[in-house]
């Protein structure tokens, strides 16, 4: 470390935590230390940084209520050309497995609004499903981006964040995001948040063109993509049982998130919790 400034590394207080049936849990003394060595932290965005009603009640709704608008006034650039590109391809998946909800797409020949109206329907459909596909998750960045210029939307992250960023930042941990949105949409939520530009304390984003998030496979690329010589040196952080599963199987350490509003944990689930990054000490 540079004189004067530790060496990066995180601990965790010992106190008794909350479960979610309301029993006291004490964390093992024992699994502690090893927390000492992480030099990265990788961070999930729904659940873990931000209140899934953001996700479900405002970029959610956002995109669906403007997916016509953005394909009508777009349709000819190349971006767009590119994102329904990704959506035919991944329809016709879709319509092979028999996906509910996928309607064909008609070719360009049938015109503007006949592709528009099916893509749409296809949209919706996905959205409905919350589906974590990577054609979905393009295009509603690109629609999002709209919302974020016009100031219609602000990233919201709880409280506990801002400071947790800025502290691991300033103590050589370097930070990054894994989520199934795509890395515009990630950079459009931390760089517009209602405590403003959070990008300065990150070092990277992660989506699924890196693969899906409850492959161990995914987080062995994020490991060799984030310049640190053992798995084990990346703290995971994230409110999914299946996504916590495959980063430890990966080597990574990792914490599960409790928020308000958050999925229930399997019983006798083994990881350790957290209810604030207040409870993480750098």
């Amino acid at each position: 470390a540079a004189a004067g400034v530790p060496a990066a590394g995180i601990s965790i207080p010992w106190w008794p935590r909350q479960r979610l049936d309301g029993r006291r849990l004490r964390s093992a003394p024992a699994s502690l230390p090893r927390l000492a060595s992480v030099r990265s932290v990788v961070l999930d965005i729904e659940g873990t940084t931000s209140p899934i009603s953001f996700v479900t009640d405002v970029l959610f709704p956002y995109a669906r209520d403007n997916v016509r608008n953005h394909l009508d006034a777009t349709y000819g650039t190349d971006e767009t050309k590119d994102d329904i590109a990704l959506l035919r391809a991944q329809v016709e998946q879709d319509l092979a497995e028999g996906v509910a909800g996928a309607v064909p797409v008609p070719p360009d020949e049938a015109g503007k609004d006949s592709v528009i109206d099916a893509l749409v329907a296809n949209v919706e459909a996905m959205i409905k499903a919350d589906r974590k596909i990577t054609s979905l998750k393009q295009l509603q960045g690109h629609i999002w981006r709209t919302g974020f210029e016009g100031q219609e939307i602000k990233g919201v992250v709880f409280d506990d964040v801002p400071p947790a960023l800025e502290k691991w930042h300033d103590s050589g941990i370097k930070t990054y995001i894994y989520s199934s949105g795509s890395r515009e949409a990630q950079r459009l939520i931390f760089g517009n948040t209602t405590y403003g530009d959070l990008r300065k304390h990150l070092c990277g984003f992660f989506d699924t063109t890196i693969g899906t998030k409850r492959e161990a496979r995914s987080y062995y690329e994020i490991w060799q993509s984030v310049g640190v010589d053992r798995p084990s040196q990346i703290l995971f952080l994230t409110d999914v049982y299946q996504e916590a599963t495959a980063a430890q199987a990966a080597g990574l350490e990792v914490l599960i998130s409790i928020r308000p509003g958050n999925a229930p944990l399997p019983e006798n689930h083994r990881f350790e919790t957290i209810t604030s990054f207040a409870e993480i000490l750098t």
